[in-house]
């Protein structure tokens, strides 16, 4: 099974140096689910000289394909037996279909199909608890199986994108030619990479979705201080955007944000930020990242807030009437702007490097109770191109962990305890400044409050553990003394 597995991989070697090759009429790889993101892969692998077929149930979205490909090297189908049988052996398909049952389902209707040896690839974002499940079981019956996240929206896929797979490694290894030249290049190096057995691959993008939602919350929170607490009309809150993605900030996220406070539908005078509802959707990944943070005790309240938050934003009823019951008058920071927009600028960086700490954190725990051999300055540096999160810093956090692999936490790195301390005065001054305003900046106070906790080395914790003593007997530790003790706190003749 390996040396065939070797054969394709050398074929697709081959491939990839002769482009177009006419050797045969099969297809090298296929892939499952037509929507923008599957059809924008294929036609970035057509564009490499991979000769593709891909399947969508909706026929025009392979005649859509067909039609995009500008190479004439692509196919649609819109039937499972004719493009399975469409495929050169050992077979390659990957799938990217929503997470959940619909995996399941498109998996038991691929195997009667296919071969003992054959490549299957789940590209969607699956929960990692399914892909443990699917890797034993497609073990089991021969097949070699991959999870794989991929980031980088509908741009990053059809230019580009950064991906994380995880599983089986000789099937990786048969597919690393092809992944490899369709990745984000930083550097000349590809944003692809071996992350690890099993569930791996899917665990480091869930964690990549968790530090998404942490970014974008603080963005809305600098969004609101500027426009509610400063009064900055929308051009100039797209001028401090603009100026802070030229700066140490310039990041994904940033740039499409300063994107977005240039646009106006046609036909209106007006930005259409301002005509969007304030209910912000989610897919689950970020819920996902705070359950199992909670299940490895690696604390990411930052992310963790942002989570909370977008399901806050869903209550829009309540919360007008709440605005009813609690009014106010309009919060003002009395404040020189452009002193205070610099301190702003500090206060997202402070907070940007704490949810990247917390992040690689959880990666780091995870690593070790699940056996994922992560290397953490490999996942930074193929988070440097292609994918949502991409920015400046991460160059801080792939130096970071090549100089110290064995570094515990990405707040104990020299460089970065530098950039954090720095970043302090602004950041208290914005974030006290809030709270009194009436502003709120939940992400930026979870943020100080994690690292005021983090650098200190007596939390107050020693009286939580006491109250749980007194009311269930659970013991405690005490300072230079070995064992655990219990105390009668008060006679039981008082209660």
């Amino acid at each position: 099974m390996i040396a065939s597995l070797l054969l394709k991989k050398n074929y697709f070697n081959e491939k990839l140096k002769n482009t177009m090759s006419d050797i045969t009429d099969k297809y090298d790889f296929g892939m499952i689910g037509l929507g923008t993101m599957g059809r924008n892969l294929l036609l970035n692998m057509g564009d490499h000289g991979v000769k593709g077929a891909g399947f969508d149930k909706d026929a025009s979205k392979g005649a859509l394909l067909e039609q995009e490909s500008t190479h004439h090297n692509l196919k649609g189908f819109s039937q499972v037996e004719p493009f399975i049988a469409s495929l050169k052996t050992p077979r390659a398909v990957m799938m990217l279909v929503p997470a959940g049952k619909i995996v399941d389902e498109v998996i038991a209707e691929l195997l009667p199909l296919m071969q003992k040896g054959d490549i299957i690839i789940d590209g969607g974002n699956s929960h990692f608890t399914d892909t443990n499940r699917r890797v034993d079981e497609l073990e089991a019956k021969g097949f070699h199986f991959f999870g794989m996240g991929v980031s980088g929206g509908e741009e990053g896929a059809r230019r580009g994108p950064s991906m994380m797979p995880g599983g089986d490694k000789e099937a990786y290894n048969v597919m690393k030619p092809i992944l490899e030249s369709i990745a984000a290049k930083v550097d000349g190096a590809p944003c692809v990479t071996y992350i690890g057995p099993g569930a791996s691959g899917h665990f480091v993008k869930m964690v990549h979705n968790g530090i998404e939602y942490g970014i974008m919350q603080l963005i809305a929170e600098a969004y609101e201080i500027m426009k509610t607490g400063l009064k900055l009309d929308n051009e100039a809150i797209r001028k401090v955007f603009v100026k802070w993605n030229e700066g140490r900030l310039k990041s994904f996220l940033i740039e499409i944000t300063k994107d977005i406070f240039a646009y106006k539908a046609p036909g209106t005078d007006h930005l259409l930020i301002d005509d969007i509802k304030d209910e912000a959707k989610a897919k689950g990944t970020g819920k996902w990242t705070s359950q199992v943070a909670m299940d490895l005790q690696a604390p990411i309240p930052t992310i963790d807030t942002a989570v909370s938050m977008r399901d806050l934003s869903k209550y829009k009823e309540t919360r007008l009437e709440a605005a009813k019951v609690y009014s106010k008058e309009a919060p003002t920071l009395d404040v020189n702007t452009d002193e205070f927009l610099e301190a702003l600028e500090e206060a997202f960086y402070f907070s940007m490097v704490i949810t990247y700490a917390q992040g690689m954190f959880l990666l780091s725990n995870a690593s070790k109770e699940y056996n994922y051999d992560l290397h953490l300055d490999e996942i930074a540096k193929i988070w440097r191109g292609g994918c949502i999160i991409r920015s400046e810093f991460l160059n801080d956090i792939y130096n970071a962990y090549k100089g110290n692999a064995k570094l515990s936490h990405l707040l104990l790195d020299s460089s970065v305890e530098k950039v954090v301390t720095a970043a302090l005065p602004g950041t208290r001054k914005v974030i006290s400044s809030a709270i009194a305003a009436g502003i709120a900046a939940p992400s930026f106070a979870a943020s100080i409050s994690y690292f005021d906790n983090f650098r200190t080395g007596r939390m107050p914790s020693n009286l939580t553990q006491a109250q749980r003593d007194y009311f269930g007997a659970h013991t405690y530790e005490l300072i230079g003394k070995e064992g655990v003790f219990h105390t009668q706190w008060v006679a039981k003749s008082d209660h």
